[in-house]
């Protein structure tokens, strides 16, 4: 018996045909949506990097400034000036000066700053200057005094500082634990030496953490360092004392 193959006729509905339609848009709308966002995120990662840049600038200029070692320059040559005994003695007798050439600027957003501070933290592998004042735009430049004292005096000192994923800023803030150490580096040329002693998550408008009451007693100088975490809906708060 023969077999007769028959196609059967598939109907297109005007439903079929708008659902298609739909898809279709569907598709292609999320296929730019991937593409807006990848285009995002490599602005933003070159924003980042531009800021970094500019940040480490500032670093390697107020580093030279700090330099204790004195040094000029005369007819393209490099001139060491090593003190006598009796002139050192004099320069250890006299009242600290703050380093010369360190401007007062003003912010995108109106906020007066100058460089204030070089902090360093050898656990994470980080150095940036400390700003003297802190504001939206100032947080993409570098690190920024948020309250407290001038550096390395009395008191507790607080920076806050932007969280990168990439490491960048305070990006590694979270991997100190207690013992760890850092160095915060003054205009006066001073470098003290503060421990990790508390590490915290706060709520974002929990301000305790700035207190000016030491853990220690009255004569205590005390870091405190700020940044975000939980996809900035909390605040990490690491605590440091000096090391005497």
């Amino acid at each position: 018996m023969n077999q007769i193959l028959t196609t059967e006729k598939i109907y297109v509905t005007p439903e079929i045909k708008r659902k298609k339609f739909i898809y279709k848009i569907e598709f292609f709308l999320s296929v730019f949506i991937i593409c807006l966002l990848f285009s995002y995120y490599i602005y933003a990662e070159y924003d980042r990097g531009k800021s970094e840049e500019a940040s480490q600038q500032i670093l390697a200029q107020l580093k030279y400034q700090v330099d204790d070692t004195t040094i000029r320059q005369e007819d393209n040559d490099i001139i060491v000036v090593i003190l006598d005994q009796e002139e050192e003695k004099k320069h250890q007798e006299e009242p600290p000066k703050p380093i010369a050439n360190v401007e007062t600027k003003v912010s995108k957003d109106g906020v007066s700053y100058s460089q204030e501070a070089i902090l360093k933290i050898p656990a994470i592998n980080i150095e940036y200057v400390v700003l003297s004042d802190t504001s939206p735009e100032l947080l993409f430049v570098s690190l920024n005094k948020f309250f407290g004292p001038n550096p390395n005096e009395v008191g507790n000192y607080c920076i806050a500082g932007h969280y990168y994923e990439s490491g960048k800023m305070f990006g590694k803030l979270h991997k100190l634990k207690n013992g760890d150490i850092a160095e915060l580096t003054d205009l006066y040329g001073r470098t003290v030496k503060y421990e990790v002693y508390d590490k915290k998550v706060v709520e974002p408008y929990d301000t305790s953490c700035t207190s000016q009451r030491t853990t220690l007693d009255t004569n205590t100088r005390e870091l405190t360092l700020i940044t975000c975490t939980n996809h900035g809906k909390q605040r990490l708060v690491v605590k440091l004392r000096e090391v005497r």
